[in-house]
């Protein structure tokens, strides 16, 4: 009788849990790519930056959630050269900007992902300077890719060098609030 009930109650606990594969996909940080482009009124700049670590969670082939550490020593300006690039790397590296000798890592937490028709709704909370923010994109998964456009307001980090919204910037000088973030993952 008692290895009936048992027999019972492990074949409850399957139909429960059993049906649910939760996986850990972890990002390969070297094949992966973060753009980054950022907008004054003359112009624009492009670069990179490095993710340090990050995984994507799944349930039944399902994104649930995922966390990144972002590199933020790794800022790199890719459509300048020699001594321009050098002082824009510096420049979004020190405290204007992104002041990475004190804050080396930024960070994202997925919050809440919905489906979507085409992918995936994320509101994630996004840590720079120890300060965080909620944001909202959309994502692409497909296979071991996962893809996103961001689009972040700088001035909520504390970073107003130079912003659009200020008034006491030349127009010629100002650079735009926001930044985009283009991301290609592969896991």
């Amino acid at each position: 009788m008692k290895s009936i009930k048992t027999f019972i109650l492990s074949a409850i606990a399957l139909t429960f849990f059993g049906f649910t594969q939760t996986n850990t996909k972890k990002v390969n940080v070297e094949n992966s790519v973060v753009i980054w482009t950022g907008y004054k009124v003359t112009g624009q700049h492009e670069g990179t930056i490095k993710l340090k670590e990050g995984v994507l969670l799944f349930e039944n082939e399902k994104l649930t959630g995922g966390n990144f550490t972002i590199d933020m020593t790794t800022i790199n300006t890719t459509d300048l050269q020699g001594g321009s690039k050098n002082r824009l790397d510096g420049h979004l590296k020190d405290e204007d900007f992104f002041d990475v000798n004190n804050y080396k890592t930024a960070a994202m937490t997925f919050k809440d992902v919905k489906t979507t028709d085409v992918g995936y709704l994320i509101n994630a909370d996004l840590t720079i300077k120890e300060i965080t923010k909620e944001i909202s994109f959309e994502m692409a998964v497909s296979k071991n890719l996962a893809t996103a456009n961001l689009k972040i307001d700088r001035t909520q980090f504390n970073i107003t060098y130079k912003s659009a919204s200020l008034s006491s910037v030349l127009k010629d000088k100002a650079i735009y609030d926001e930044f985009d973030l283009s991301v290609k993952l592969e896991f």
